[in-house]
């Protein structure tokens, strides 16, 4: 990295320049001291924090969610002690559990921006390793797709279950069948609500635009496999594409993603939203909510300890099912581990195209 040109970090309506440091492994991050010492991040960032002046020095406000105040505390309060020897500030933060603002007070206002801009980077880092805890889909449990599912469902068991780890406990349950848009992590009332007012603008900022206030008539039909041999799957998913081929639900997914990832809420993990409608998971063996517990597993592999599954024979037999088509008229801000009186997963909010 060249001196005079240092990487730039985003986070919320700020920018850092970043030093380079080497990186060494930790591990429990959670219960161990986590700093952000003067190597890792320039003191002040690349545009003005909001800095009061007071009768006793200087104070700013910043919010963050209850969950992450333990990052900041450290353990045995390390942390934050530190922050506020090297810093010269005292940094107020709520208790646990209350959700309020953390002021960080002190003489010097360069004091206060270096404490302010160590505490971002904290908070920043360790929301990333939290589980998320909603996700944007399209429900796609209309009674006939349902109906087509359980068929699906009994021919291959029909037909396959001989093969090699193909059993019921595999399938989807067909009252939440959906496609996935991406995952977010809402940390408490004022980010979900965050995430309904981003959703909201997204209808305004360009649905209409592409759909002119109308539902997408889609299909769902075929199959297809994540890994490359369909002797070892571990997913099989349904597609879903537009009933008049054209990319309208492509570009709708692609572009929520986007809003949502430079809003903070979602981080991007694909330079597209890959649609598809998971029918068999392995990880249904053991837990009928595996597909969404498998997230909790950031930067581990998705497929550790799972049973793979011989699906040769259910691409040979069923490679072009037809699931039948529905009209997608919402997306939903649904919540993991929920269900509702449909049977599908309850909803903070959603979207309403007509």
């Amino acid at each position: 990295m060249e001196v005079l040109r240092p990487t730039l970090i985003r986070i919320g309506e700020r920018i850092y320049r970043k030093n380079f440091i080497q990186e060494q492994s930790c591990q429990n991050e959670e219960e161990e001291d986590f700093y952000t010492g003067p190597g890792d991040c320039a003191d002040e960032p690349c545009d003005a924090f909001t800095v009061e002046e007071t009768e006793r020095g200087f104070q700013c406000k910043l919010k963050a969610p209850s969950p992450l105040y333990k990052y900041i505390i450290g353990k045995k309060g390390e942390t934050k002690k530190r922050l506020e020897m090297e810093t010269r500030t005292s940094i107020s933060i709520p208790k646990p559990g209350m959700e309020g603002e953390i002021v960080i007070t002190g003489q010097q206002r360069s004091g206060v921006i270096s404490a302010q801009t160590r505490i971002d980077v904290l908070l920043e880092s360790f929301r990333k390793k939290q589980p998320f805890t909603h996700f944007l889909s399209f429900a796609l449990n209309q009674l006939e797709i349902q109906e087509k599912f359980l068929k699906f469902k009994e021919e291959v068991l029909e037909k396959c279950s001989k093969d090699r780890g193909v059993s019921s406990s595999l399938f989807q349950n067909p009252a939440k069948l959906h496609l996935t848009l991406g995952t977010l992590v809402l940390l408490n009332e004022q980010e979900i609500q965050k995430a309904c007012e981003i959703l909201q603008r997204c209808k305004e900022d360009f649905i209409d635009k592409i759909i002119g206030g109308k539902p997408l008539p889609v299909e769902m039909t075929g199959i297809e496999y994540m890994n490359d041999d369909p002797a070892m799957m571990d997913v099989l998913y349904a597609k879903v594409c537009m009933k008049d081929g054209s990319d309208k639900l492509q570009v709708i997914a692609d572009r929520l993603m986007e809003h949502f990832v430079s809003s903070g809420l979602m981080i991007k993990e694909w330079d597209r939203v890959k649609l598809h409608a998971t029918v068999m998971n392995t990880l249904f063996r053991k837990d009928p909510n595996g597909e969404e517990r498998n997230y909790i597993n950031i930067g581990k592999s998705p497929f550790k300890e799972r049973e793979s599954f011989d699906g040769r024979n259910i691409m040979k037999l069923f490679e072009n099912f037809y699931f039948g088509e529905l009209q997608l008229n919402s997306v939903h801000l649904s919540e993991r581990f929920s269900t509702d009186t449909s049977g599908y997963y309850a909803t903070s909010g959603q979207l309403t195209f007509s």
